[in-house]
């Protein structure tokens, strides 16, 4: 796929309100305002599939479900991983009815082949907190046991992965036939809704720090060198350094950049003044404290502002 899917995370004003749909969660969604989210993955042609062309899909989905779906950009794969991340926001149900509709779609076009007599079977891979995957394994695995029993899908958790510093993440596979899938999904994010570290870890599609991006630099004079403030280690302050001709992007116009990645990223951000620069280096400091997750959602959205102005192509896609 090429650029032309970047943004879509449209609104859906005006929308009609999706049909009450028949995979209700177990226990009752929350009030219709309260709003939950889920993530997880598809590859290059599965995206490009579920955007249609002219993001004509993606905006039915949207219209028939009520929810927001947004995609990582074509270069933010999952790390380790060369797929990208869906993540789909609203009201359970409304996440729900979206999840179906595009695990419908890819069943349909990536797995089911003519006459074939046996339901089709899949694969969807869910991205959970590190921090949230306790409720749903339950004590001594009860609570996943029952989500396998009462699903009929099979529903694996991989372990923590250690080797991607700032990874938070764990993916949660559910295989089976659509219904089973989906059964398994509104199960799952049904106990997800109720836990309350993870309805606060929602933040953008792409989540993670700079390293994990799969662009491999910024440019000679880009970002990229970071340094570990040994004095706040305990407070999670993190510098980076950006080149001095790339600050204005950061910033913006008026301070608005960077206001609005402090506010979506919860971090609080200082640049170094004109001419205080990293040492040996022409690069300003941008220094970021926080909590980690803050500090990872900050530090990927200031390089991702950094690889636009290094990249002609990127920044006019980022126009949008």
């Amino acid at each position: 796929m090429g650029s032309a899917d970047v943004g879509y995370a449209s609104s859906n004003d005006g929308a009609q309100p999706a049909q009450s749909s028949p995979h209700k969660p177990q226990p009752s969604p929350p009030p219709a305002s309260d709003t939950t989210y889920l993530r997880f993955l598809a590859s290059n042609a599965e995206a490009g599939s579920i955007i249609g062309k002219g993001g004509s899909t993606i905006s039915d989905f949207q219209s028939r479900s009520n929810a927001r779906i947004q995609l990582s950009r074509n270069y933010e794969y999952f790390p380790g991983t060369s797929d990208r991340i869906i993540m789909v926001s609203g009201t359970i149900d409304e996440v729900l009815d979206a999840v179906e509709l595009i695990l419908t779609k890819l069943l349909n076009e990536f797995y089911a082949e003519d006459g074939e007599e046996a339901e089709p079977r899949s694969k969807v891979r869910l991205i959970v907190p590190n921090g949230s995957c306790g409720g749903i394994i339950g004590k001594g695995g009860s609570m996943i046991k029952s989500f396998i029993e009462d699903s009929q899908a099979n529903i694996k958790i991989s372990p923590q992965d250690n080797n991607y510093i700032g990874m938070n993440d764990r993916l949660v596979t559910v295989a089976g036939t659509l219904q089973q899938q989906v059964q398994a999904t509104s199960l799952i994010l049904s106990r997800l809704s109720e836990d309350l570290y993870y309805v606060q870890s929602v933040g953008p599609p792409f989540p993670y720090a700079a390293p994990f991006y799969s662009v491999p630099n910024y440019g000679p004079n880009g970002a990229g060198k970071k340094f570990q403030n040994n004095k706040e280690d305990m407070s999670n302050s993190v510098t980076l350094g950006v080149a001095d001709e790339h600050i204005g992007i950061v910033v913006g116009r008026s301070g608005r950049n960077i206001t609005e990645i402090s506010q979506i990223s919860g971090a609080r951000i200082k640049i170094s003044e004109r001419g205080d620069f990293i040492n040996g280096t022409s690069d300003r400091k941008v220094t970021i404290t926080g909590s980690q997750r803050a500090i990872n959602v900050a530090e990927a959205m200031i390089m991702h502002k950094v690889a636009s102005a290094s990249s002609p192509t990127l920044a006019a896609t980022t126009e949008n």
